[in-house]
C-alpha cells in the first residue's frame, strides 16, 4: 500500500509511527512551521520532525483546497490517505483521491464529542469513559462511519496531558488493526454514526480556564484536570492571580462566601465554591514554576484564614 499521512501535534505521532510500520508511508503532510517560544522563532510540528526522522518527505501547504495542492497530492497515488489531527480541512475533491478515501483518528467515541478538543471536554464534562475512533471521513466535521473503536475509562485524577498520551496509544493500536484487515483485504464494516448523542467539543480558549469561585467545587477539579497542561486553570488566591495545576473538590464550604479562604495547611489551600470547596494543591505564581501548596504558603507569610 501507498500511504500518505497527515498530522501536525504530538497526539499524531503514535499513529504516524504504526502507518509506517511497514514502510509504505509515502509522504507526510503537516501544517506549515509556526512561530513558538520566547524567540517567536518558527518551529516545525512534531509530526514533521518524527517523518524527517523516518526519512519520509514532507509536505506542508497551507491549504488544499488550490488545484496545485490537490495535484501534488494526486501525483502520490495513494491508496490510502490517514489524518490525525492535521488542523486543516479537507475538500470533497481531497477524499476522493487515495484508492480508499480517508482515515481519521478521533480521539472520542463519536458522536459523542465531534470536533478540536474531545479529550479535555470529555473530563470537564465528568464522562466515565472515552476512546478512540477510526473513522472513514467524509466532508461533514466527524460525521463520517466509524471502522473501529477502542475505549479506556476516565479516572477521578486522570488530566488533560495523562488522558491524551493514553487516547495516543489507542489511536495508534486502533489504526495498526485496521490497517490490518486492509491488508489482509478485509476492509473494516463502516458503521454510519448514530443521530442520537452527537456533542460538540469545542476548540480550547484560554478565556475558559479562569476559576468562577461561585461554581461547584466538583465542576472546578474536572476544569484543573482538563486544562492540564493547557491551558492551565486560573484564579484569584487572596488577591494574587495563580495558576492551579492540582486540586481536589471538598464537600464543605463552612458557609463561607464564594472565593473566601477557608483553611490553608500542608495539605492544601481550601477556597470556598459556590457548593463545597477546592482544595489547592499545586500552583503557581506568575512568573514562577509550579509549587506545592506547602511552599506557596512559606512564601505568603501574609496568608491568614478568614475566621
Amino acid at each position: 500500500m501507498k500511504i500518505v499521512f497527515a498530522g501536525t501535534p504530538e497526539f499524531a505521532v503514535a499513529s504516524l509511527a504504526a502507518a509506517a510500520r511497514h514502510h509504505e508511508v509515502v509522504a507526510v503532510y503537516t501544517q506549515p512551521d509556526r512561530p513558538a517560544g520566547r524567540g517567536r522563532g518558527l518551529m516545525p510540528s512534531p509530526v514533521k520532525l518524527d517523518a524527517i526522522a523516518r526519512g519520509i518527505p514532507v509536505f506542508q501547504p497551507e491549504s488544499l483546497k488550490t488545484p496545485e495542492a490537490q495535484q501534488q497530492l494526486r501525483d502520490l497515488q495513494p491508496d490510502l490517505m490517514i489524518v490525525v489531527a492535521y488542523g486543516l480541512i479537507l475538500p470533497k475533491a481531497v477524499l476522493a483521491i487515495p484508492t480508499h478515501g480517508c482515515w481519521n483518528v478521533h480521539g472520542s467515541l463519536l458522536p459523542r464529542w465531534r470536533g478540536a478538543a474531545p479529550i479535555q471536554r470529555a473530563i470537564e464534562a465528568g464522562d466515565a469513559e472515552t476512546g478512540v475512533c477510526l473513522m472513514q471521513m467524509e466532508a461533514g466535521l466527524d460525521t463520517g462511519p466509524v471502522l473501529l473503536h477502542l475505549s479506556t475509562p476516565i479516572s477521578d485524577t486522570d488530566t488533560g496531558g495523562q488522558l491524551h498520551d493514553r487516547l495516543a496509544q489507542l489511536g495508534a493500536q486502533v489504526l495498526s488493526d485496521g490497517l490490518g484487515l486492509l491488508r489482509a483485504g478485509l476492509k473494516p464494516m463502516a458503521r454510519p454514526q448514530p443521530e442520537a448523542g452527537v456533542t460538540y467539543a469545542h476548540k480550547l480558549d484560554k478565556a475558559e480556564a479562569r476559576l468562577d469561585w461561585s461554581q461547584d467545587a466538583a465542576a472546578l477539579v474536572r476544569k484543573v484536570r482538563a486544562f492540564n497542561p493547557w491551558p492551565v486553570a486560573e484564579a484569584t488566591l487572596a488577591g494574587e492571580r495563580v495558576r492551579i495545576h492540582g486540586a481536589i473538590a471538598i464537600e464543605s464550604n463552612d458557609g463561607k462566601a464564594p472565593g473566601t479562604v477557608i483553611a490553608a495547611s500542608r495539605e492544601g489551600i481550601d477556597i470556598a465554591c459556590g457548593q463545597g470547596a477546592l482544595r489547592l494543591r499545586v500552583v503557581q505564581r506568575e512568573g514562577g514554576k509550579a509549587i506545592t501548596a506547602a511552599d506557596y504558603l512559606n512564601a505568603r507569610r501574609d496568608l491568614k484564614v478568614e475566621g
